[in-house]
């Protein structure tokens, strides 16, 4: 069923229940997101697709489009959210930029420039974590994790189906997980998909990295908006 809402005071059309942030997306209008992906299961972790719907904030990639909906994207209250939030997963982790083999290509960056990110509002909480080296395949860099969990959800051992990655503990005791076992089967070709679908730089294929250097840095050449909307075509 084809119904009509409106985004930023845009009148668009779409079919009932696809999903917000898609519909906004196919419609020119970027939303940011670091655990959303098109095509799999929504997750709604992330929080930083966050727009008003109706008047209320809520996750737009956890949002079933309906007739009538009225949606606020870039309204300035609902903009500072966001960015609020990006802040917050920058403090809350161990980002050093700079020396970062995803520098350039990490999602956490590009959103970072896209919300106009210069320096948290938030005190930095410098975790102490562990990196994990166990795996014959695959390096764990903790600092960076945001538990987006796309790996957690999206990463499984092609035979059994189990997962591959998970998060252990909760609240500031969390952390990133790997099954060793499972890892240490995986193709190269499937490190190699982890190491992409993480937004950030924290699962790394032992070895190998990136094949391209750091220096890259693809979304200060080109924002993350123009990219996500030339890759769907408009």
């Amino acid at each position: 069923m084809t119904i009509t809402l409106t985004i930023d005071g845009k009148e668009v059309t779409a079919e009932e229940s696809q999903s917000l942030i898609d519909v906004a997306l196919d419609n020119g209008i970027y939303i940011p997101s670091l655990c959303y992906e098109r095509g799999k299961p929504c997750l709604g972790t992330c929080r930083v697709c966050t727009c008003k719907v109706n008047g209320t904030n809520a996750a737009s990639c956890t949002v079933p489009v309906s007739d009538g909906m009225v949606v606020e994207v870039n309204e300035p209250e609902t903009k500072d959210i966001r960015k609020a939030l990006v802040e917050m997963l920058f403090v809350e982790g161990k980002h050093n930029c700079p020396s970062c083999e995803k520098s350039g290509r990490c999602d956490l960056q590009a959103v970072g420039y896209e919300t106009g990110m210069m320096v948290s509002r938030f005190p930095y909480r410098f975790p102490v974590t562990q990196a994990d080296f166990r795996s014959e395949k695959i390096w764990l860099e903790r600092d960076r994790c945001i538990f987006c969990q796309r790996c957690v959800e999206f990463v499984k051992d092609r035979e059994t189906g189990r997962k591959i990655f998970n998060i252990d503990g909760r609240g500031t005791n969390a952390r990133i997980e790997i099954d060793v076992a499972l890892a240490d089967k995986m193709s190269d070709e499937q490190v190699t998909e982890a190491m992409e679908l993480c937004p950030v730089g924290c699962i790394l294929k032992k070895g190998v990295g990136f094949d391209a250097p750091i220096g890259r840095r693809k979304f200060e050449v080109e924002s993350v908006r123009e990219r996500a909307t030339e890759r769907d075509g408009k």
